[in-house]
């Protein structure tokens, strides 16, 4: 994501939310009602459905799981209807926060965020306060192949892509790569990346900042920590997005 290698950061949250499996099935399950309401229940017509099927095998929910999700919201007694609304804020340290949420009651949802904010040392703001200092980006993680890094790079520019970074693991093993585009050219590029024939581990339209903010003071980490853990456990956020510099 923009200059940092992020997906660590990513995987360390996916860890964290495999230890709670029912609540990311459960944050899973809404987006894909979501997706089968706005596009129908056939991932090969349905991108948006496709996206959110490859990060549910990623969490490991099982097909059946999958299955029996996409039928109850393509079938009429799908009567919940989730509203996407992005609450902004301020964390401790002045860290800039965006919240992702699907509800059915903007109330609750409401409050519930506002008293993490709250009870961890931030402040939720108005709409707009924090938005403009982030960028929709598309972020696709590759799996390692044969490919050279150097000739996967200009393949990926020729396809429309803008960047491509090594991801390793602990052991410093390349487990892959991850390509970043525009948010309007994420599709096509994805589309011509599985068109020859490389493999996609997961991928996702996220929100990048435009800059990062150091924190060093150690009570300052753990408020930010605690922030971006409750509004993560809340079944109702989708995804939070800051620009704290964890890799610090």
């Amino acid at each position: 994501m923009s200059g940092h290698s992020k997906w660590n950061n990513i995987k360390r949250k996916k860890g964290a939310a495999d230890a709670k499996r029912g609540a990311v099935f459960t944050k899973i399950g809404r987006e894909i009602q979501v997706a089968v309401k706005m596009g129908g229940p056939d991932p090969d017509v349905n991108s948006q459905l496709k996206d959110v099927i490859a990060k549910a095998k990623s969490n490991n929910m099982p097909n059946d799981t999958i299955q029996r999700s996409i039928q109850k919201a393509a079938g009429a007694g799908a009567n919940e209807n989730y509203e996407s609304v992005t609450y902004e804020g301020y964390g401790p340290a002045g860290v800039a926060v965006l919240v992702e949420c699907l509800t059915d009651n903007r109330n609750r949802t409401a409050g519930e965020v506002r008293h993490s904010f709250d009870k961890h040392g931030g402040n939720l703001g108005t709409n707009g306060c924090v938005s403009f200092m982030f960028k929709r980006q598309g972020s696709i993680l590759l799996a390692a192949d044969d490919t050279d890094e150097e000739s996967l790079m200009l393949e990926i520019l020729e396809c429309g892509g803008e960047d491509l970074q090594a991801q390793k693991d602990e052991d410093d093993e390349l487990v892959g790569y991850c390509v970043t585009t525009a948010a309007d050219n994420y599709y096509a590029v994805k589309t011509a990346l599985e068109a020859a024939g490389h493999k996609i581990l997961e991928s996702q339209l996220e929100r990048v900042p435009d800059n990062y903010i150091s924190v060093k003071d150690p009570e300052q980490v753990k408020k930010l920590e605690n922030l971006i853990d409750a509004l993560e456990e809340n079944d109702d956020v989708q995804a939070v997005y800051h620009n704290w510099d964890e890799e610090e």
